[in-house]
């Protein structure tokens, strides 16, 4: 299965079909315990769901082997994954370099619950390799987080780059790579430690399922992370594992369908003149074209953009659409629009990670393209 291809191992890698019924899907395993076989004769290694259930294992399985990684942990939020993250590799008097323009969860986590139990953070441009140099404190940076595309701004990271630059300080290179999926960009063969995912985004793709993940490349911190994942169990049930298996099985085909129409969108709001900036690695002109072109497969399904008329008229943008939703997250087959400065960013707000007020944020889904750019047009008024 290793040298399948991406689409053939998110749809056979993690499970075999049931021996005893042939089942090709995995079933949804709805149980708190297991029946040893003697004290301490586990069945195939399980004996609580917390710690184990096989419904969990089948997609841990199959997101490590579509990360390229040794071992996949899922979690009950992209969120409960970073924080187990943590605590298996940092200690009180710690330090992490964060993405001066980090999802606002992810900065709140540091900002309002790392920081309180003693690890600091100091944030640095991701498309700066010199400025992330500069934010490593040796001795104490354990961790060189970083989002590329990054959430809501699209800046790019050079993942070979800055996994060099973390690995001279001792540090670990983390990836955020819930924006280009794992269909788009494989970092740990680019040389990360560690990928993140909100499977809640486009893993499961549907809008229905909360979730996290975590994969990684060395048996050693993959012990670490399995620990911390038993000890604080913030793991999903097998219900929510089942959908977020079911959603990665036709990851590929729905990026495909992402990208195609938000190149699409790109182009029609490229020179309309209610917009004064459309930010998308796709574009020449955009500073990180070249290293996505080089580390993504695409440019994905993100896009975002600055209107004239600032604050109220990226807001009245919003409330106009109606193909697009008015709502928060990302990823799934439905369009969405939200405004980061009062929605998905508004914990970064009077922080050096604030995002411009004149801001729109679109998640491009898979329906019509020429249903979108209609709905757009109307939102941004006709030309």
């Amino acid at each position: 299965m290793s040298k399948a291809g991406f689409e053939t191992r998110a749809i056979h890698a993690g499970y075999e079909p049931d021996p005893t019924t042939g089942a090709v899907i995995p079933p949804i395993y709805a149980t708190s315990t297991y029946k040893q076989d003697g004290v301490g004769g586990l069945r195939g290694g399980y004996e609580y769901s917390r710690s184990a259930n096989p419904t969990r294992t089948a997609l841990e399985g199959a997101l490590a082997s579509v990360e390229e990684g040794e071992r996949g942990f899922v979690f009950a939020s992209g969120l409960a994954g970073e924080d187990t993250l943590v605590r298996s590799t940092c200690r009180p008097g710690d330090h992490v370099v964060l993405p001066d323009d980090a999802y606002g969860g992810t900065y709140r986590l540091f900002d309002k619950v790392e920081q309180a139990w003693g690890v600091e953070h100091t944030p640095a441009a991701v498309s700066d390799v010199d400025a992330v140099r500069a934010a490593i404190q040796p001795g104490r940076t354990k961790l060189v987080w970083l989002e590329t595309p990054t959430n809501p701004l699209l800046n790019v990271g050079d993942i070979e780059a800055l996994a060099a630059v973390a690995h001279e300080a001792g540090a670990l290179l983390v990836v955020d790579n819930t924006f280009a999926s794992p269909y788009l960009q494989q970092p740990l063969t680019l040389g990360a430690d560690v990928v993140v995912h909100s499977t809640t985004k486009y893993v499961g793709g549907h809008s229905d399922v909360v979730g996290g993940a975590l994969v990684v490349r060395d048996h050693e911190l993959a012990e670490r992370i399995a620990f911390h994942q038993n000890s604080i169990g913030a793991v999903p049930g097998p219900f929510d594992c089942f959908l977020t298996h079911r959603g990665l099985k036709t990851l590929g085909v729905r990026m495909d369908r992402h990208c195609d129409n938000a190149e699409r969108v790109v182009d029609f709001l490229t020179g309309h003149p209610a917009v004064t900036q459309v930010i998308y690695p796709g574009l020449p002109e955009h500073p990180g074209h070249a290293v996505a072109s080089r580390q993504m497969k695409r440019f994905g399904g993100m896009v975002s953009f600055r209107v004239a008329g600032g604050v109220e008229q990226a807001l009245a943008v919003c409330e106009r659409t109606s193909v697009f939703t008015l709502g928060e997250s990302l990823g799934g087959v439905e369009s969405l629009i939200e405004h980061p400065g009062r929605m998905t960013h508004a914990s970064v707000a009077g922080t050096e990670l604030e995002v411009p007020d004149d801001l729109v944020r679109l998640s491009v889904g898979i329906e019509t393209a020429d249903d979108l750019l209609a709905d757009l047009d109307r939102a941004l008024g006709q030309r």
